[in-house]
């Protein structure tokens, strides 16, 4: 697999002029191994969990799925388990007549795959309410932006208690048109700034993309999703893997996973991360 990479000089001294090269690279295209996407939460209906084989970089085929695994949720605070299936593409549980994921419950994921057993733990924290969601119309000159449209925030309250970390996302209309991802710790954007308060602006205001804010008649939909630490932990090194941009970037690198396969010796290494979320949500229509 070949890349082009653009190498810009920096000017370093006044009268340096920069130049440009483009540097053709083989680079090697890795191992596939076993990605797991595997997400429980309080909410009812259907429970999903996605096994894929991963690809290269710059690959564009889709993940190849995984349809020949056995795979089982454990709750190791009630002793009960929850067979999941694969359809359509995934394994799923139907829990629509009644949740199986509980605040304060520690999870245990069981996969059966080519004859050995991998397994992750997560435990499933509290989440407050989506209070409300509200909005307001700015012209090409009031916004930020400079892009005319409807802004919209939402208002929750952390709980008391330092070490309450959040998932926050919003869309628009419906769940699979998704706006922003943003991450906090305490209703803030790090960890001892504040306790027991409304999550503070910068949060609460970026569920609009202000290069295309919403219109009338656009539903404005957030999800806010508590996170164990561990988790948190995960999802911050995704996202700065996604952000990793620059001269200065970091090198990419498989985020580290909470799977592990039971035999010290066993061959079957896998990627990915078994997360467990408490779920609020709140949307509105703009009118």
């Amino acid at each position: 697999m070949r890349k082009i990479i653009c190498f810009i000089s920096l000017v370093l001294l006044a009268g340096f002029t920069a130049c440009e090269d483009n540097i053709g690279l083989d680079v090697p295209e890795g191992k596939s191994l076993p990605v797991v996407d595997a997400w429980i939460t309080t909410e009812q209906g259907i429970q999903s969990i996605r096994m894929t084989m991963s690809v290269p970089y710059a690959d564009p085929d889709s993940a190849p799925v995984i349809r020949d695994a056995k795979i089982i949720l454990n709750d190791l605070t009630t002793g009960s388990s929850y067979p999941f299936t694969f359809n359509n593409g995934a394994y799923t549980y139907d829990a629509s007549a009644k949740p199986i994921g509980y605040v304060g419950h520690v999870y245990k994921i069981h996969i059966e795959y080519q004859h050995e057993i991998l397994e992750g733990v997560d435990s499933l924290k509290r989440v407050p309410p989506v209070d409300s969601i509200l909005f307001g119309h700015k012209t090409k000159e009031e916004a930020v932006s400079g892009v005319e449209g409807f802004y919209a925030k939402f208002f929750a309250v952390d709980f008391p208690g330092e070490g309450d970390y959040y998932w926050i996302r919003s869309y628009r209309n419906d769940t699979l048109h998704r706006v922003e991802d943003l991450l906090s710790i305490d209703g803030s954007l790090a960890g001892g700034i504040s306790d027991g308060t409304p999550f503070i602006l910068p949060l609460t205001q970026r569920i609009t993309d202000y290069d295309r804010p919403f219109k009338l008649n656009e539903t404005v939909i957030v999800r806010l999703s508590a996170l164990s630490k561990n988790s948190y932990d995960f999802l911050w090194q995704v996202y700065q893997q996604l952000n990793a941009g620059g001269l200065f970037a970091k090198v990419l690198e498989n985020v580290p996973t909470n799977i592990q396969n039971t035999d010290p010796k066993g061959k079957v290494k896998v990627l990915g991360w078994f997360g467990t979320s408490a779920v609020s949500r709140g949307e509105r229509k703009i009118k």
